[in-house]
């Protein structure tokens, strides 16, 4: 028998067993040696995560979430820009802001170019995507075509597209006096600078949904397919009823980074029209660019920042709560 010095010892002693009804002689089995596991120590586990995960903790405290606790502490001062000296204002800048006559024309500029801007960029690099999954010959080459754009300097593709929209020189007036028209006054009028500034923003940036979307629809199962068009459906009812819920999740994440992408964008805008003409293309960021480094308001500049900030958490959290329920994963 195996004794309690033999486990501790960690021996191979021998257990006789029996055998049945006392027949023949007992049979010996080798005693099973139980080993306590050691147990990994909670300081080491920490010291793998810090490892790991410390140099991006330190990143975003750095260059995220210290300069947005700086522009919540400036937008309560009235400071200018290089100034020694700055005044406690409390609430006041938030206060001159929704007060200002010009906050609801840069309130909707805003809202028309950002509704435009994602709805569009998602409606058309859908239909890219659909089209560039297809067997076509050249589809390699489209695809490198479709995406190039968003990759370019946000400045290089304004400067591009002021010669495209240039209304005596440009491809715009060409095309456009060929079957008859004048071309619209681009740069005269805010509501054609509007216009031109949503176009060139979809032609740079439609090219990173299609990217997005044909990487979803490639892994579309085929046998759903298959199996709708064996029962009859067409093409266009297949579409609706099982790639679209499918591509939910891609949806719903496109959403959200087009979203934030377009009421931070900045640099087409800068290129192109400056804000203007008479504040046509201004928008909540590029406000944030006027007040704070050409007119030097630091404070009043922080302030729109924070509104801005705020308005992006909540529409994310919005679309987290309630648009992410209707998602099919």
């Amino acid at each position: 028998m195996t004794t309690i010095e033999d486990l501790q010892r960690g021996t191979d002693s021998a257990v006789a067993v029996a055998a049945p009804n006392g027949a023949g002689s007992a049979t010996t089995v080798p005693a099973r040696v139980f080993t306590p596991r050691k147990k990994k120590k909670p300081w080491k586990s920490w010291l793998l995560f810090l490892l790991f995960a410390g140099p991006n903790v330190a990143l975003l405290i750095v260059f995220t979430y210290k300069p947005l606790l700086q522009s919540l502490y400036y937008s309560t001062l009235q400071w200018n820009l290089g100034s020694a000296s700055a005044i406690p204002v409390g609430l006041g800048n938030y206060v001159t802001w929704f007060n200002d006559p010009g906050t609801v024309r840069v309130v909707t500029v805003t809202l028309i170019f950002t509704v435009a801007t994602v709805g569009g960029g998602m409606v058309i690099g859908l239909l890219f995507a659909v089209l560039l999954n297809r067997k076509l010959h050249g589809r390699g080459a489209a695809r490198t075509i479709v995406v190039a754009p968003y990759v370019l300097s946000g400045v290089a593709v304004g400067l591009l597209w002021l010669f495209v929209f240039d209304p005596n020189f440009g491809i715009t007036a060409a095309l456009l006096d060929a079957i008859g028209v004048a071309s619209p006054p681009w740069y005269n009028d805010p509501h054609w600078a509007l216009v031109m500034v949503i176009i060139v923003y979809l032609w740079k940036n439609v090219g990173y949904v299609a990217l997005i979307y044909l990487a979803a629809l490639q892994s579309v199962p085929r046998d759903l397919l298959e199996a709708a068009s064996l029962d009859g459906a067409s093409p266009v009812r297949a579409f609706r009823n099982i790639v679209l819920p499918l591509l939910g999740p891609t949806t719903f994440f496109l959403s959200i980074t087009t979203l934030l992408s377009s009421l931070q964008s900045f640099d087409i805008i800068q290129a192109m029209t400056k804000g203007g003409p008479l504040e046509g293309t201004t928008t909540m960021m590029y406000q944030i660019y006027q007040e704070g480094f050409q007119a030097g308001r630091a404070g009043y500049s922080s302030a729109v920042a924070t509104i801005l900030f705020a308005v992006l958490l909540v529409v994310t959290l919005i679309q987290m709560k309630y648009v992410e329920k209707r998602v099919h994963y």
